[in-house]
């Protein structure tokens, strides 16, 4: 048997063991379409199971989920979704029996002009720029914003949702509980998948009872292996039994998982003289710097969900989510609506943006896979969420197929059911067409813009050519990126400053670049520290291994950027006196930035980056995000 990410600290322990019939990892949207209808179809209308339990003879098929999170809403984000599959499941769904979800009733897309001066434009942005500013008479041109007067098609989100998927995960947790056919467990981390002759058996739970470096203490208890028939793997894009199965199958020939973004997110309560209407939709690109997209969704109640996304290809070895944030929300556009807003909540989560080609090996003998790891998300529309949710119904349906037919879970049946199912699905063709909506990045944010309306107005028949590369072959040095405006020597400056002091350079690089202060209100405009004790309330439960792990000290003591650092969502990765960067797991918000930021290779030439996400606790506490 292998476990390629197990980290017990010792390979003889006598493990519990537990068999299922069904183990699944991950409780996201696409598990909560997987459950869904699975619950559903295991009892015939007389009562009497589809299939005898392997497990529990006499029984229905046995379904367990674990989910790594303290509740099964915690950690996740707002969203505006088509939510076609989410209908789908739940025919005549009201909208008002899932708290803070509404119908999409407007939509709006606006390119933010610079207000302050200080964001990195190139000539052609600035000449369009003024050009606009110089028209402002003639076009819609307000608060320094430009709104499109037409959405392109494939963006729109007509007769979609506006979500918390933090309370409809909660919602579709209840409902699929319900039924009595499946359970959900949260705050219980799989740290492996069980291997044997290169088939899937089951998972291993966390260890318990060990020192943050994993040493076992007088309380330790080891994880429980959970034997099954299936394994459904939906942990998300950075989930350590995802990037297990990735290592031990490999990637399918072309495919790649090249590129990312991290969401940074608020939950706010909107000033009381606001007359934004729930199910208002707005998207923004252009600033604080062209790369980064912003949206702002309204819930019923006076709540928003707000924030940008900051992607992989944005050059910027010190891109910080939260600084650009704050500058965001205060863009006039934006900031008409939310001044006098006070924070709720906050949070970030890490997108898979390589779509169809970030697609791994979807089934092997014992398993299949779904949702954004199994490279669900499309980055032409702006969505993910249906598309996971469609997956995991679609993995539902095979699995009933095979149940009733007695056919057991191997490579071959699951090809034959499910991965034909997915591949003759909405899923398949629009993942297609937007395959190469994002090659244009490479070459330049215009040059990507551009592409992206080819792609999407032709249906994917039309792309702008440009070869995507993993994140650390792109990012530029400190001092190549901000050639022109501040100095080489003034880095140095600032870098031995910000070293001594145990900060990130981020914030010093900012302000020296022109970015105006941050004017503390206390009430949104908070200090990142003050966002995770506010709107963050993260926990992080002793006698778990730290699951941010540098294991190459000697190349991290070397590296001169360290971006793990600059981009760490919640300021749980600091600089060290040795040079290699020390982990605070009591900040950690478990976005897995990190994970596709480090800029440094491992020994042996793999290709592969040093730094470690592995399986852990804890995390984001809030069920509104």
């Amino acid at each position: 048997m292998s476990i390629t990410t197990d980290t017990s600290p010792a390979p003889a322990i006598e493990r519990p063991s537990m068999a299922v019939d069904i183990v699944c990892v991950g409780f996201g949207p696409a598990m909560g379409g997987f459950l869904t209808t699975l619950s559903k179809q295991l009892v015939n209308p007389d009562g009497s199971p589809i299939a005898d339990s392997q497990a529990m003879p006499g029984m229905p098929p046995q379904v367990i989920c674990y989910e790594r999170a303290d509740d099964v809403g915690f950690g996740v984000s707002g969203v505006v979704t088509p939510a076609r599959s989410i209908k789908e499941s739940f025919p005549g769904l009201d909208a008002s029996q899932i708290p803070m979800a509404a119908p999409v009733k407007t939509e709006k897309i606006a390119y933010l002009l610079d207000p302050v001066g200080a964001s990195r434009r190139s000539f052609v942005l600035k000449t369009g720029d003024v050009m606009l500013k110089a028209l402002k008479w003639a076009l819609p041109v307000r608060d320094h914003a430009f709104e499109l007067p037409w959405i392109p098609p494939f963006l729109a989100k007509h007769d979609g949702l506006v979500l918390s998927m933090g309370q409809f995960m909660q919602w579709v947790g209840a409902q699929a509980m319900g039924s009595g056919t499946v359970q959900v467990w949260p705050s219980t981390p799989a740290s492996a998948a069980l291997v044997e002759d290169k088939k899937v058996v089951g998972v291993r739970l966390i260890d318990q009872g060990v020192e943050k470096n994993g040493t076992p203490t007088g309380a330790f208890t080891p994880g429980m292996d959970i034997r099954a028939a299936l394994t459904v793997i939906g942990d998300g894009p950075v989930g350590a039994l995802g990037q297990q199965l990735d290592k031990e199958f490999g990637m399918p020939e072309g495919h790649h998982a090249y590129e990312w973004a991290v969401g940074m997110k608020l939950v706010v309560d909107l000033p009381a003289t606001s007359k934004l209407e729930p199910g208002t939709v707005f998207h923004t690109f252009g600033f604080p710097e062209p790369e980064i997209f912003g949206f702002m969704y309204i819930h019923p109640g006076n709540i928003a969900s707000l924030g940008i996304f900051v992607p992989s290809w944005f050059d910027n070895p010190v891109r910080t989510a939260y600084r650009y944030l704050q500058h965001w929300v205060q863009h006039p556009y934006l900031w008409k609506h939310l001044n006098g807003a006070a924070l709720r909540s906050w949070g970030a989560k890490t997108l898979g943006e390589s779509g169809k080609r970030g697609e791994p090996h979807l089934v092997g003998d014992g398993y299949a896979r779904i949702g954004e790891g199994s490279g669900t998300t499309n980055v032409l529309t702006g969505s993910g969420v249906d598309e996971a949710w469609a997956t995991g119904v679609q993995l539902a349906e095979s699995v009933t197929e095979l149940l009733k037919a007695g056919k057991p879970f191997t490579k071959e049946n699951l090809q034959a059911t499910y991965v034909a199912r997915r591949r003759a699905s909405w899923v398949e063709k629009e993942g297609r067409i937007a395959e190469k909506s994002r090659d244009g990045f490479a070459c330049g944010f215009v040059t990507g813009l551009i592409g992206m309306g080819i792609t999407g107005l032709t249906g994917g028949r039309l792309n702008i050519w440009g070869k995507p590369r993993p994140p650390h072959k792109r990012l530029p040095t400190i001092e190549k990126f901000y050639k022109g405006k501040i100095s080489a020597a003034e880095i140095a400056q600032i870098r031995a400053d910000c070293l001594a002091k145990g900060l990130p350079l981020y914030n010093a690089l900012m302000d020296r670049a022109g970015w105006p202060a941050i004017p503390f209100d206390g009430k949104l405009l908070v200090s990142h520290q003050d966002a995770l004790l506010i709107g963050g309330k993260v926990q992080a439960p002793a006698g778990y291994a730290d699951h941010v792990v540098f294991p190459f000290p000697e190349v991290c003591a070397k590296c001169n950027q360290r971006t793990c650092v600059e981009v760490c969502s919640g300021q749980a990765i600091a600089h060290s006196p040795s040079g290699v960067p020390v982990f605070d797991r009591e900040k950690c918000i478990h976005c897995g930035a990190c994970l596709w930021n480090c800029n440094s290779e491992r020994p042996g030439g793999s290709g592969q980056t040093v730094l470690e996400f592995r399986a852990g606790t804890g995390g984001l506490h809030s069920a509104e995000n």
